[in-house]
């Protein structure tokens, strides 16, 4: 187990001259932005597109307009839209074009979407085009390093992410974990691979940590988030059930330290997923089975009142690329367990107890520090809002500006 005792930073990416307009300004670049993962209940790569295009619509140096790959949801874009970005209108079904970029690198997506200078793809996949640059957001490797943890549906992403690749697309990745690995495992050119920090989802309740368990047990009834008088203190995951997240590594963890904790629950929240049968099997193993209370999908508002009341925040992921949750945790004050895998030490900064993954009686270790110890609390708090403060969608689109420049600069 290591409990991290400063906050450290990420590299961002490096900065490039873009092309000049008359009298050597900058000129305004053209962006059409993949906003496909703003549709449906929201994911990570959704809250990325959200945080970027809210960042880059006040942004005088960018021309942002936003499409979708859908033809199911093909209306639904336009009001998830922040004010001063446009929508593209014209429907993309995504299983053929999906199957056409693959296959044939064709068509070029300027049919749809006009003459950008720069077509940014958000979700593993950018679009072949006839002449503007192709950006491609790639926030991790699962589906090359772990395909037997992932949905049959995201099994298409590597092809597509060597193909573009291979077509002089630039890369850009939230850790210098992912973009070792982009280099190693896709074949990338280093000079074409940058590192550009996310930042944190912003809250989108009222909810403050001052508020503390108090303020989630005092929700209306009807709350889905409303918890059992019983509860006292909770100990919360956040995430889609699948695999890579190891919830039942969790759940035998808890049960380890519930025994003598009659007032302490385990709450999981977030959508059933292809992992939800190994999680319900560990909770039916499990001799406190009666304290784990799985929630389900909450809304936004109820997902940010649980994280307010929570006593820790447990994250015992095998594998990831950035990972909010942990970020959206220290910003709401609350003390964060993670696991050492993926870009995950590399993200928290140092701000949280950190354990390797699988190593269950380690995790029950680290919780039970953060339950009994207020030093240890207090500590991980304060260096947990200070990390959270660092990473910024303002930070985030600035990267981003640097990398659409430097593509255009090439392909000009």
């Amino acid at each position: 187990m290591e409990v991290a005792n400063d906050a450290g930073d990420l590299e961002v990416a490096a900065g490039a001259s873009g092309r000049r307009g008359a009298g050597g300004t900058a000129r305004v670049i053209k962006v059409a932005v993949d906003a496909t993962p703003l549709l449906g209940q929201r994911t990570g790569v959704g809250e990325f597109c959200s945080g970027i295009l809210r960042a880059m619509a006040g942004m005088e140096e960018l021309d942002v307009s936003a499409f979708a790959v859908s033809w199911r949801r093909r209306g639904e874009l336009v009001p998830l839209l922040p004010q001063g970005i446009a929508a593209l209108q014209h429907p993309m079904p995504a299983r053929p074009m999906h199957w056409l970029w693959r296959a044939a690198s064709r068509p070029a997506v300027e049919w749809w979407v006009g003459h950008p200078d720069v077509v940014h793809g958000t979700n593993y996949v950018v679009p072949p085009t006839r002449r503007a640059a192709r950006v491609v957001s790639i926030h991790d490797l699962s589906t090359v390093k772990y395909p037997e943890l992932c949905e049959q549906a995201t099994l298409v992403f590597p092809a597509l992410m060597r193909s573009a690749i291979a077509d002089g697309a630039w890369v850009v990745v939230p850790s210098s974990f992912v973009a070792s690995e982009v280099q190693e495992s896709l074949g990338a050119a280093q000079d074409k691979v940058r590192v550009v920090p996310y930042g944190v989802p912003t809250a989108r309740a009222a909810a403050s940590n001052a508020e503390g368990l108090d303020g989630a047990l005092a929700k209306e009834p009807e709350s889905v988030a409303s918890l059992p008088g019983w509860v006292r203190r909770y100990i919360l995951a956040l995430g889609t059930l699948e695999p890579r997240k190891d919830l039942p590594s969790l759940v035998q963890a808890f049960d380890a330290i519930a025994g003598e904790r009659k007032d302490l629950a385990l709450v999981v929240a977030g959508r059933d997923g292809w992992g939800a049968g190994a999680f319900d099997e560990a909770v039916s193993r499990a001799r406190f089975s009666g304290q784990v209370l799985r929630l389900g999908y909450v809304s936004e508002a109820d997902r940010d009142q649980l994280l307010a009341g929570a006593a820790v925040f447990a994250y015992p992921s095998l594998y990831e690329g950035f990972g909010f949750p942990p970020l959206e945790a220290m910003r709401a004050g609350v003390p964060v367990v993670a696991t050492t895998a993926g870009s995950l030490p590399e993200v928290v900064g140092g701000a949280a107890i950190t354990v390797e993954p699988g190593d269950v009686d380690a995790l029950a270790g680290a919780l039970e520090m953060l339950l009994d110890s207020s030093e240890v609390r207090s500590r991980l708090i304060a260096m947990g809002k200070a990390r959270s403060a660092e990473l910024t969608w303002d930070r985030c689109a600035r990267g981003l500006l640097d990398v659409y420049r430097a593509a255009t600069v090439q392909s000009s």
